[in-house]
């Protein structure tokens, strides 16, 4: 008896959650075909029923963790909800929280996948660069500035300064919490200052 087309589905989104969890946690590369089915309960010819290669799954998985990164930057800086400077000084509270270098697996796509993107397929690099601009565009929303271009290019530069700082925020995590603490507290202290906020 085949699988129903709700099931299929199903099995797809399953395949993909265990393996964002995983890409997420350790990298892509260091992620095998074996590992990752065994997480999400499939053999390797269930996982070749949804995916043709590991390639196509990383494509899926990077478009459900861009997907999730929007909404939560859309949340952040809902400008109904106080203004544009609120909103902006909303997101960076969040973004650079402890809570939010500690979720590693449904945290912002963009830090999480930094350091694997540049060795994935052409497809994937894509979609990772439209929505990093997207992402720039969203801040640049909420930034200010005497036109678009000097909105964007401050969004640019806030972005980037947050994503570096979640990043080395992480890497010392385990090695010294302190360190990692002092990375986020006095990195979200300086771009406040420098948003007005």
């Amino acid at each position: 008896m085949g699988v129903s087309k709700q099931q299929a589905v199903e099995n797809k989104q399953a395949i993909v959650a265990a393996a964002e969890k995983l890409f997420r946690e350790r990298g892509v590369a260091a992620v095998g075909l074996t590992e990752l089915t065994k997480a999400a309960g499939f053999t390797q010819g269930g996982f070749y029923n949804h995916f043709k290669s590991k390639d196509a799954l990383v494509e899926a998985v990077m478009e459900k963790a861009l997907e999730g990164g929007a909404a939560q930057l859309i949340a952040n800086i809902d400008v109904s909800k106080g203004g544009a400077a609120k909103a902006l000084k909303r997101h960076i509270d969040w973004y650079l929280s402890p809570d939010h270098c500690a979720d590693i697996e449904a945290g912002c796509p963009m830090s999480a996948f930094a350091g694997d993107v540049r060795r994935l397929g052409d497809e994937t690099q894509q979609s990772y660069a439209q929505g990093l601009s997207w992402s720039f565009d969203q801040l640049a929303s909420v930034v200010e500035g005497k036109n678009a271009r000097e909105k964007r290019k401050k969004a640019i530069g806030l972005f980037s300064q947050m994503v570096g700082l979640l990043m080395l925020s992480r890497a010392v995590a385990d090695a010294d919490p302190a360190l990692a603490d002092e990375i986020l507290k006095d990195g979200r202290q300086q771009l406040l200052q420098a948003i007005g906020a």
